[in-house]
């Protein structure tokens, strides 16, 4: 690693910033599905759900606390005219300290999570910049779900944030569902790339400080499925509620004008389906989805002919408008739903609304269940936590739940309902039945929901554990399984880049390369060195060590088609810089078309890689237009780039050391005119051209003799790595 002088100056000017900081700076990741800071559209689809309402929760009550001074929601940016405009807007302010930023990644449109995976690497990018923008690392980043949990494992790789991750739901759990439920490995592989996705949480659950989850259940039964499961970086902390919304159905409120109005139609809206609207309601709000297990529910209402005299049934599955127009598993669901209702004939007896508001129905439909003495259900056959359970204790309504994962720690804490098998419908009727025809049963419920909702799930208590637990984690330093975050700090806080080429630029004479390195050696922290070199990764670094050239913070290598971060002497490739190439590349139809051309010689298989053919030729022009030519016929999109008189690469079309160095600048946010660049050969001609500071080494080769007199570049007087001490001093890089 290149030695960097110490400033004294510079670090007590830090230690006064640090003294200015009021609080922590937490940044939460939760990046698919719909979120905005006001009426959520619960139920909409798959992915927009219980954690959109957790997310949003948690920063609302984090920013509330006195030792936060800053909460920021990352999520992704939409401009879709299917959606509205909200998820469009690229900073949200919900209060002095709470915000959400929406990054733009996958394009504009809506797509559902299993889509995202293969644009991970652009958010991993746009976050960096974008924290980078604000010039401050957060203290800590808390992702939300696989995809999240990627981009915060990433960002934790690059500059050792403390890491925090809550699952929600987990691969191997899903994959096991689905199995069951008849679905076939290979379908469930194309369908949601489930073997990428528990690949992706093994190494979340690998590198993150800490893993919150709602119950011990969790844990247990779907984290214990995980190889790197370890039982110390694990910690329950339930959710909680928003008490101001979820308040007992017998407290009086007093509303505005407004709110009252709204509140009366929510309820005279309601009792528009009933015939009898004097019954107990008998309600469940879930999304539209198999595991719900919304038929099992209608069908002990539907078999059971007394229940359906004493009780009315109301389900809220969600958000729709045309059935026909939803993806799979929401249609079939609705579709079952209208069917089971046309099967027990349950008109007037049976709602099913297509609209639900989330900030004011969903709590009063609560507390109209529990005025007419009636039950919530959650009849989920899996359920990792149940939000709805304590929400319905929380307004009074007794519960019946199934027996399975969360619900078991919340009904025992909360002791306001009955858990039961729901595999078997006559469970759910019977265990119905038994709480409405009890008054006293009922009463106990609902006084135990109230009361116990507001000693074990409240965003209080949350927040107070969720913060001493991240108090801990900043003190205890850096994370114990990162070592790779120096130099990502370091270009965290690098406004400047000197670039060169290897061959020929800096080195080829021994007396100017000792004056470069005394030169590298006295850099300011804040300015970094990087190689942008023909050479493989492996041969650039034999060739930096055999010159006794401090290794550079950043390689770019074969011709730019490879990027590495040097982490204390530890080659770490580039992924994002992967997958931006990746498009519409194909190496073996290249290498299948050029193998007509016998001027062409293929090259040594160890100067071969992914993202790059190398051929041997002669400097024939006709042959460099066939070649092209031949490309161009077959829609082939791809960089052309002879060097030396006799090497020529074909690269992807977005792949080239100029494009590697102006990714590097978006990336780390570093100006253009800020990066300067030396080079000495036609592969180097792309990177020297533009906005960047180009500097041209007198030993030159003639290729590069057309760029003499463009804007920014400087032919300069001396050779080799003289020749880019001379291109510094030009341009006054340094001062």
């Amino acid at each position: 690693m290149i030695k960097f002088m110490k400033n004294s100056k510079g670090n007590l000017s830090r230690r006064k910033d640090r003294n200015k900081i009021k609080g922590l700076y937490i940044q939460l990741f939760s990046i698919h599905g719909l979120i905005r800071g006001f009426d959520p559209e619960l139920g909409r689809d798959a992915d927009t759900g219980g954690q959109v309402v957790y997310v949003l929760e948690l920063a609302k009550a984090l920013s509330e606390h006195p030792k936060v001074e800053k909460v920021e929601l990352v999520t992704r940016l939409i401009r879709d005219k299917k959606v509205s405009e909200d998820y469009s807007v690229p900073v949200e302010k919900i209060n002095d300290k709470f915000g959400i930023v929406r990054i733009k990644c996958g394009g504009r449109k809506y797509i559902r999570k299993e889509l995202l995976w293969d644009h991970l690497e652009e958010f991993v990018d746009k976050s960096i910049k974008y924290i980078k923008s604000v010039g401050r690392l957060p203290d800590i980043i808390h992702s939300h779900y696989a995809d999240a949990g990627y981009v915060c494992t990433e960002l934790t790789q690059f500059f050792g944030i403390p890491f925090i991750h809550t699952g929600h739901s987990l691969g191997i759990s899903k994959k096991d569902r689905l199995i069951e439920d008849g679905m076939k490995p290979e379908e469930i592989e194309k369908k949601y790339k489930i073997g990428h996705r528990i690949e992706v949480e093994e190494n979340i659950i690998h590198f993150a400080n800490l893993i919150v989850t709602s119950t011990n259940q969790e844990i247990e039964k779907q984290f214990g499925d995980y190889e790197n499961t370890t039982g110390g970086k694990f910690r329950v902390i339930p959710p909680g509620i928003n008490l101001s919304r979820f308040y007992p159905y017998n407290k009086t409120i007093k509303h505005d004008r407004k709110t009252a109005m709204l509140l009366q139609m929510i309820s005279t809206k309601l009792l528009t389906f009933f015939i009898q609207i004097d019954k107990p309601l008998i309600l469940t709000v879930c999304r539209p989805d198999k595991r719900k297990n919304i038929a099992g529910l209608i069908t002990a209402y539907g078999e059971d002919k007394q229940l359906q005299e004493k009780a009315n049934l109301a389900i809220f599955a969600g958000i729709r408008e045309d059935i026909q127009t939803m993806q799979d598993n929401e249609r079939e669901v609705l579709t079952e739903i209208l069917l089971l209702m046309d099967k027990y004939n349950l008109y007037g007896k049976m709602a099913i609304p297509k609209q639900h508001e989330i900030e004011h129905e969903v709590p009063e439909l609560y507390r109209i269940a529990a005025k007419t003495g009636g039950v919530f259900v959650n009849a989920g056959l899996t359920e990792p936590f149940g939000l709805t359970l304590i929400e319905a204790a929380a307004c009074g309504v007794p519960v019946v739940a199934t027996n399975d994962g969360g619900p078991r720690d919340i009904l025992k804490n909360c002791k306001n309902g009955i858990l039961v098998d729901v595999t078997d419908h006559k469970n759910i009727s019977r265990a119905l039945n038994k709480i409405i025809d009890n008054k006293k049963t009922w009463l106990r419920f609902s006084e135990d929901g109230i009361n116990n909702v507001r000693k074990y799930y409240t965003w209080n208590a949350h927040t107070s554990s969720y913060l001493n637990e991240a108090g801990k984690l900043i003190k205890s330093g850096q994370p114990s399984l990162n070592d790779f975050a120096p130099v990502g700090k370091k270009l965290f806080k690098a406004d400047k880049f000197v670039i060169t080429d290897i061959d020929n630029t800096l080195i080829g004479d021994d007396k100017s390369l000792a004056e470069f390195i005394r030169l590298l050696n006295d850099l300011h922290r804040n300015v970094g060195f990087a190689v942008a070199t023909g050479r493989t990764i492996e041969s650039a670094f034999g060739i930096l060590k055999k010159n006794g050239i401090p290794y550079p913070d950043i390689i770019i290598s074969s011709v730019g088609s490879e990027i590495y971060y040097n982490y204390n002497g530890k080659l770490v490739y580039s992924k994002g810089w992967g997958a931006h190439l990746n498009n519409q590349w194909n190496r073996e139809r290249i290498k299948n078309l050029l193998s007509k051309f016998d001027f062409l010689h293929y090259q040594e298989e160890d100067t071969q890689r992914k993202y790059k053919v190398s051929y041997y030729t002669s400097d024939v022009s006709d042959n460099l237009k066939m070649v092209n030519d031949i490309l161009i016929q077959n829609k082939i999109k791809a960089n052309v780039i002879f060097s030396h008189g006799q090497y020529l690469d074909i690269l992807p079309y977005r792949a080239s050391k100029g494009k590697a160095i102006r990714y590097l600048s978006y990336r780390w946010n570093i100006p253009y005119e800020n990066i300067l660049v030396a080079g000495d050969s036609g592969n180097d001609s792309e990177m020297l051209k533009g906005e960047l500071l180009g500097v041209v080494v007198a030993n030159y080769s003639e290729e590069l003799e057309s760029l003499r007199g463009q804007k920014r570049i400087y032919f300069a007087k001396r050779k080799f790595a003289g020749g880019i001490i001379d291109g510094i001093n030009y341009y006054n890089f340094l001062k």
